[in-house]
């Protein structure tokens, strides 16, 4: 690898570290001194089971997943969870509370974005339940259809015993994101939810995993992250899912719950290693050479550190030009997003030129989310703070040179 590789600021697949690609590269022709390459080598060898295990153990002690936990790999990205989320929960709740009927179960979702909009979405159309908005984000904002601030927190509204409460943790589209400090008003408001039991919590965050700690991680039932974004390569998935959440779904089924396919059960998954089917075994490979390589630098800790600098230099530098005329940003100051910073470049064509300055020097994959346009930066991990310095100056030059 060279340092003339162009900086990727694309939101997913997105930027990998050069040293992990490297060691990536050997690994496809001979892994572990077998002579077999990782995409080749069967799954349930013993070289293979041992990667697997490893790459939970970092997981685990790196985020502090607790003992009352269990770590899942699974396929079918964010968009598979937002199915199988739904039908593990009913299940679930169906154990729990068999004598409802569909309508008087209730699942609990929070929309500030994109993400958890399409997740509702899907939500409704497996049915088994209804479907109550704890808030919309869209209808607090200026023209009632755009995401753009975390609610305040009255504004939310839970329901007394739903199956599931449904929150995505950073909206990628969107650039919205719940903060990490619970004494900000855009973090999410665990003390409005229900009293007493175990919070039947559903967090996708596939855009933020593994990038700093999450909040109060032991009272929430499911996590689940695309891997595509901070880990490794498209194709897996990571559950973080608390044990009495793992039901037997088939007993479920009697019972009149909606059968679960057998890949989206997260029992099968769980019993069987996350082994049952073949897995994504080259991303595998990758996740687990990118949490070694994040362990020595120091784990999520350190990214959190450097992840924060990133985004208060990018933010300052488009504050800056936002004085200037030449930027707007997407998202309300308190719900910006660590991750993907969003924004308009204001002026006839200017958006153009700003994508092909930043293009000459090196920087690719800036233009927004085809669903609203604009331009976006992701400050995923791989992304270093020098090539962060590097988009910050372009940034400062671009709105001086077109105030």
């Amino acid at each position: 690898m060279t340092n003339e590789r162009p900086i990727n600021f694309g939101a997913g697949p997105s930027a990998l570290p050069e040293t992990v690609l490297e060691e990536a590269c050997k690994g496809l022709i001979n892994f572990q001194g077998t002579g077999i390459g990782v995409a080749e080598i069967s799954h349930r060898s013993k070289e293979f089971t041992s990667l697997v295990a490893s790459l939970e153990s970092n997981i685990r002690t790196q985020l502090d997943v607790p003992p009352t936990h269990k770590i899942i790999f699974t396929q079918g990205g964010g968009t598979g969870q937002f199915s199988a989320v739904v039908l593990n929960m009913l299940a679930r709740h169906r154990l729990l509370h068999p004598d409802l009927s569909d309508e008087q179960r209730v699942m609990d979702y929070v929309i500030t974005g994109s993400w958890s909009k399409k997740a509702e979405t899907e939500a409704k159309r497996l049915g088994g339940a209804s479907v109550h908005i704890v808030v919309d984000a869209s209808t607090k904002s200026k023209d009632s259809k755009s995401f753009d601030a975390i609610p305040a927190h009255e504004d939310f509204d839970f329901s007394a015993d739903p199956a599931l409460i449904y929150y995505c943790e950073n909206e990628t589209v969107d650039g919205v994101q719940f903060s990490n400090d619970e004494q900000s008003s855009a973090s999410f408001p665990f003390h409005l939810l229900p009293a007493g039991g175990l919070w039947p919590l559903v967090a996708d965050y596939s855009s933020s995993f593994m990038s700093r700690k999450i909040p109060r991680i032991a009272d929430h039932a499911v996590i689940f992250a695309g891997a595509q974004k901070n880990i490794g390569p498209a194709g897996l998935t990571i559950l973080i899912v608390r044990q009495d959440c793992i039901v037997d779904v088939d007993a479920a089924a009697k019972l009149g719950a909606i059968p679960v396919p057998i890949t989206m059960s997260y029992k099968i998954n769980a019993d069987a290693g996350s082994l049952y089917n073949t897995p994504s075994t080259l991303s595998i490979y990758i996740a687990g050479l990118v949490l070694e390589r994040s362990k020595q630098l120091g784990g999520v800790v350190y990214f959190e550190s450097l992840n924060g600098r990133k985004a208060q230099k990018v933010y300052a530098a488009l504050r800056e030009g936002e004085t200037k005329g030449a930027y707007r940003s997407k998202v309300k100051e308190g719900s910006g997003s660590w991750m993907n910073v969003v924004f308009d470049v204001l002026g006839d064509n200017a958006e153009s030129r700003f994508l092909a300055g930043a293009e000459a020097l090196g920087m690719m994959a800036l233009k927004g989310h085809r669903s609203v346009g604009g331009i976006r930066i992701s400050l995923y991990n791989a992304i270093t703070e020098e090539q962060t310095d590097r988009i910050v100056a372009y940034l400062k030059d671009f709105a001086t040179q077109n105030a």
